[in-house]
C-alpha cells in the first residue's frame, strides 16, 4: 500500500471535482498535474499520436495506396488469435472501404503454426498477389521475405514482437530484420513513437489511418474515411484488451472508445458476436472483452481455423455471421472442456512427477495428450496458481509445439533466447511465447530453461504481490464511490481495479459456502452500523474459520449487484487475512 497524501489527495479531488479517494488513487499512479488527470478521466480521440511518427508507417501507408490506386491485389496475412484477427479485419476494411482489392491469409494453429511459413508464402504470390502485408507477425520472417522478393511481390511487415538478433562485426548484439520493402514495429530503431505498447490491432489501425492519409493526400483523412477510423476502434480495442497490453495512454484512449463503440457497432460481425455472448444492449468493459468476447474468438483459432471469426469480422453476411457466432460458441465450449482436462493432468503431472513448484522457479511441462491451441490458456491458470513462468508443450510424431506465459520480471521472449539450442524456433513477447522443439529435447529444454531461470529471477519476484491503493471504511462504500471509481477504466495491464483495503471488520454471521463445488464463500461484514455482502472466490477451505464474530482484515473490490431490479454495494474479497 502506497503512502497517503492527504492534503495532496484533498487539493487534487477540489480541482477535478471527484473523491479525494479517487485523487489519491491517480497520485498512487504517478498523475498529480491538473492536465494528466483530466486526460486520464476524460480521453479524447485528439490526443491519439500521429501515425506518421511510427517509422516506415509513411513508406507502407504509400505503397499500399499506390496499390489501390492501380487496383493491384492486396493479401493480408493474419494471425490466429484475437489480435491478428481483428488486425486483419482492421486492414481488410480499411482498404474495401478507399476501393482497393483486399483478401486475407490466415494460417492454421496445428497445421502451419504461428507467422508466416514458406509454402503459404509462396502460394500467395503464385495466385496473383501483387502486395503482401503482415499484421501480428512477420518481423523474424527472414527467410520467407526472400521467397516473396525472389517472385517479385512486395512485401510490408506490420508487427509488435520480439525480432531477432545477431552480432554484428565488433561484436554488437543488433536487430536481425526481414529484407523486404517495409517494416512497421512501433519499437523500431529510427522511431520516436511515443506509444511502444501498441498490439498488432493497433499497428494496424495506425496504418490505416496513414493509408486514409496517402490516399487523400492530405494529413487529414476525407469524412466517410473518419467514420470509418471511428468504428474500427471497437476492433482496436477487442486487439488491445484480448493481448493484454498495458491500457494507459494511446491504448488506454483506443480501448475507451472502441468498448464505447462496440454496442453501437455498424459491423455485422460484431453484432453477431456479441448477441453470441448474451450481451447485446449491454455497457460493455474489459472484463467482457477479457472473459467473454475474446474467448469467443480465440476458440477459433485454438479448435479450428481462425479464418472463419476473420470472415465473421470482414465479409459475411447477417445470416452467415450469426452461423459463425453460434459455431464459435460451441468451440468455445469444447475449448473450455479441453482447458479443464489439460489442467488436470498438468496438477498430476506436478504432483506425480516430484516438480513442487516451490521448490522450482519455473514450471514446463509436456504430454502427447494435449491439443496445441489449448496448452497457452492452461499455462495462464499454473501462473495463477503457481507465480512461476510457466511453458506447455504438445508432443506430436516426434515434435513438440509449446505456449508460456510469464511473471512480471522475467522476459519470456528473451529467455527462449537464452535457450535456442534446444528449439527448433520459438517468438513471443515479454509476458507470452511459443516454441517448436524435437520431443526428444524436451527434457534438455526443460532443465535449461529452470537454469536460465533461477539466473535471472530473485526469491521475492516468486511470492505474488497484491498492490492495495488505501484503507477506508465500510461506511464509505456506497455507490457514489463505485461509479467514481469506474471513471477510471477500463482496467486492466497497466491500469488495474483499484482494490481497498477494511481493516478490522466483523463477520456478521459465520461463512457460508456458495458454487457448485463449494469452492466460494458469502460473507456479511459490519464495521459500527453499517452492514455489508461480500463473495470471496475461491476461500471455501477457511469457512470453519470464519465464525460469526470473527474480526477480519479484507482487502476488496467494491461493485454494484442488481437483483429484482435493486442494486446494492457487494464487495468482491480478493485477500483476507484472520486478525
Amino acid at each position: 500500500m502506497p503512502p497517503v497524501d492527504v492534503e495532496a489527495a484533498k487539493k487534487l479531488a477540489d480541482r477535478l471535482n471527484v473523491s479525494p479517494l479517487v485523487a489519491q488513487i491517480l497520485l498512487n499512479r504517478g498523475l498529480s498535474d491538473l492536465e494528466s488527470c483530466q486526460g486520464f478521466l476524460r480521453p479524447t480521440l485528439k490526443s491519439l499520436h500521429d501515425p506518421n511518427q511510427l517509422a516506415n508507417l509513411q513508406t507502407a501507408a504509400g505503397r499500399i495506396a499506390r496499390a489501390i490506386r492501380d487496383g493491384q491485389s492486396i493479401v493480408i496475412y493474419g494471425d490466429y488469435d484475437v489480435d491478428g484477427i481483428t488486425a486483419t479485419s482492421i486492414l481488410w476494411h480499411a482498404i474495401r472501404t478507399l476501393g482497393g482489392k483486399a483478401s486475407y491469409y490466415i494460417p492454421h494453429r496445428t497445421e502451419e503454426g504461428y507467422g508466416l511459413n514458406t509454402e503459404a508464402i509462396a502460394q500467395v504470390c503464385d495466385q496473383g498477389a501483387k502486395l503482401i502485408v503482415t499484421v501480428d507477425c512477420g518481423v523474424t520472417a527472414i527467410e520467407q521475405a526472400k521467397v516473396a522478393a525472389e517472385r517479385g511481390v512486395d512485401l510490408i511487415i506490420t508487427d509488435h514482437h520480439e525480432w531477432k538478433e545477431r552480432e554484428d562485426e565488433q561484436g554488437n548484439r543488433v536487430a536481425d530484420l526481414p529484407v523486404c520493402h517495409s517494416i512497421v514495429h512501433p519499437r523500431l530503431g529510427g522511431s520516436d513513437y511515443p506509444n511502444p505498447n501498441l498490439c498488432g490491432a493497433g499497428v494496424a489501425f495506425k496504418l490505416a489511418w496513414g493509408i486514409g492519409q496517402a490516399m487523400n493526400g492530405s494529413t487529414k483523412v476525407d469524412e466517410m474515411f473518419r467514420a470509418f477510423l471511428l468504428e474500427a476502434t471497437a476492433l482496436a480495442a477487442l486487439g488491445t484488451i484480448a493481448d493484454v497490453m498495458p491500457l494507459v495512454g494511446e491504448n488506454r484512449i483506443l480501448a475507451h472508445f472502441g468498448l464505447g463503440g462496440l454496442k453501437q457497432s455498424k459491423l455485422i460481425g460484431v453484432q453477431a458476436l456479441i448477441e453470441s455472448a448474451g450481451l447485446s444492449g449491454q455497457k460493455l468493459d474489459s472484463y467482457h472483452v477479457g472473459f467473454l468476447l475474446a474467448p469467443r474468438l480465440n476458440a477459433c483459432g485454438r479448435m479450428g481455423h481462425a479464418r472463419l471469426a476473420v470472415q465473421m469480422l470482414t465479409d459475411a453476411d447477417q445470416a452467415k455471421s450469426l452461423e459463425i457466432a453460434r459455431y464459435l460458441e460451441t468451440q468455445n465450449r469444447q475449448r473450455q472442456q479441453t482447458e479443464r482436462r489439460i489442467l488436470e493432468e498438468a496438477l498430476n503431472q506436478i504432483a506425480s512427477r516430484g516438480q513442487d513448484p516451490q521448490e522450482r522457479r519455473s514450471i514446463v511441462l509436456g504430454s502427447t495428450d494435449w491439443h496445441p491451441g489449448v496448452i497457452g490458456i492452461v499455462a495462464s491458470r499454473l501462473v495463477e496458481r503457481f507465480h512461476r513462468p510457466t511453458i506447455l508443450v504438445a508432443m506430436n510424431n516426434g515434435h513438440g509445439s509449446g505456449s508460456g506465459r510469464s511473471i512480471a520480471g522475467f522476459h519470456l521472449s528473451r529467455a527462449l533466447d537464452a535457450c535456442h539450442d534446444c528449439l527448433e524456433s520459438h517468438g513471443g513477447h515479454e509476458m507470452a511465447a511459443g516454441l517448436k522443439l524435437q520431443s526428444g529435447r524436451f527434457e534438455e529444454f526443460q532443465n535449461a530453461f529452470e537454469e536460465h531461470a533461477r539466473s535471472v529471477l530473485k526469491p521475492h519476484q516468486l511470492i505474488p504481490e497484491l498492490a492495495i491503493e488505501c484503507q477506508v471504511e465500510l461506511s464509505q462504500m456506497n455507490e457514489g464511490l463505485v461509479n467514481d471509481l469506474k471513471r477510471l477504466g477500463p482496467f486492466g495491464n497497466g491500469n488495474r481495479q483499484p482494490v481497498l483495503c477494511c481493516r478490522d471488520v466483523e463477520l456478521a454471521q459465520p461463512a457460508r459456502r456458495v458454487g457448485k463445488t463449494g469452492e466460494h464463500l458469502q460473507l456479511f461484514v459490519r464495521q459500527g452500523d453499517v452492514f455489508i455482502k461480500a463473495v470471496a472466490f475461491g476461500f471455501g477451505g477457511l469457512v470453519d474459520q470464519l465464525k460469526a464474530g470473527r474480526r477480519v482484515d479484507l482487502a476488496v473490490e467494491p461493485s454494484i449487484n442488481q437483483f429484482n431490479g435493486r442494486s446494492s454495494v457487494e464487495l468482491i474479497v480478493k485477500d483476507m487475512q484472520l486478525v
